[in-house]
């Protein structure tokens, strides 16, 4: 398995040589330094961690700094591990979007765009009580009845009602890369992807 973090920057379209227009993602991917080597013999696993996005040493800690300074790179934001991956890097050295190719396919991890609370109508797809008219007053957008008050007299655990909405771990799988900028460590992702723009994804093979 082959995997990068990236930012996702924001869409747009591209036109291929036929004059087709396939929409978009622009992730900058990489490069990613590789901060440790995980073994069976050391960790009880093989694993590589890779880590992306320079952060200032004053807002790290002496723990983050000296475990950078281990793969000689400052210190980062974000620090992934990958199992099971196909990359053989050893700590110090970078992972680029060199690792992907135009036209295979990924997947992308990253959390969805957060909607804060929200009713059963929008959360759920309920069709709300009744009509509006004809003196419904304020139950339109309702959920109706949430269980048994005289039977159990309380709410089953996993009742569909409001809450918290969006702000999950999504993958999208079936993407495929449209198109690769080495030098800019860009990389263009067919589709759209979880996320706000500046949020951190992870594409992998």
């Amino acid at each position: 398995m082959k995997s990068i973090i990236g930012k996702k920057i924001g869409m747009t379209s591209i036109f291929d040589a036929s004059g087709k227009q396939t929409a978009v993602t622009i992730i900058e991917a990489g490069p990613c330094v590789v901060t440790q080597k995980k073994t069976v013999e050391t960790d009880g696993y093989n694993a590589l961690q890779i880590a992306f996005g320079d952060k200032k040493e004053k807002h790290s800690t002496k723990s983050e700094v000296n475990h950078f300074a281990k793969a000689q790179t400052s210190p980062k934001k974000v620090v992934k591990e990958l199992r099971d991956t196909s990359i053989d890097k050893n700590i110090g050295e970078t992972i680029t979007v060199d690792i992907f190719t135009e036209g295979e396919s990924v997947e992308v991890i990253g959390t969805s765009k957060g909607k804060g609370f929200q009713g059963v109508v929008k959360r759920h797809g309920f069709s709300g009580v009744g009509e509006a008219s004809h003196g419904q007053h304020d139950r339109q957008r309702a959920p109706g009845s949430i269980g048994n008050s005289s039977d159990a007299s309380r709410v089953f655990k996993g009742m569909r009602m409001g809450g918290r909405m969006g702000q999950d771990r999504v993958k999208m799988k079936g993407l495929k890369v449209v198109k690769i900028f080495p030098e800019k460590n860009y990389i263009l992702i067919s589709g759209s992807v979880p996320g706000h723009n500046g949020s951190i994804v992870l594409i992998q093979k």
